[in-house]
């Protein structure tokens, strides 16, 4: 999957986000995705801003674990994923992304 396909798929996910008064950055392999939840509609672009939570990983390991395929905790053990900041609000991505 592309940076750009990925961006595309997070951005239909993000439209039922809740406003959480917060942003997250995946920071990627492949680029940049940014997740802002302060306003009423979830705005997810490719801009590298400032963010409350930064997780870095690949689009491959956020696409297994986005289907249940990879455990977040092993994950996180094995070294995949990295999280920076908010650890609460990284650990409601998967649920937010679908």
């Amino acid at each position: 999957m592309t940076l750009a396909e990925f961006t595309e798929k997070t951005r239909e996910a993000a439209k039922n986000a809740p406003n959480l008064g917060k942003s997250i950055k995946l920071q990627l392999d492949e680029g940049v995705v940014h997740i802002d939840m302060t306003e009423d509609e979830a705005q997810v672009t490719n801009e590298d801003k400032e963010a409350d939570t930064v997780v870095i990983t690949s689009i491959d390991t956020l696409d297994k674990l986005r289907t249940g395929a990879l455990n977040p905790m092993m994950a996180m053990m094995s070294g995949k994923v990295k999280i920076k900041g908010d650890m609460g609000l990284a650990m409601k991505l998967q649920s937010l992304l679908g």
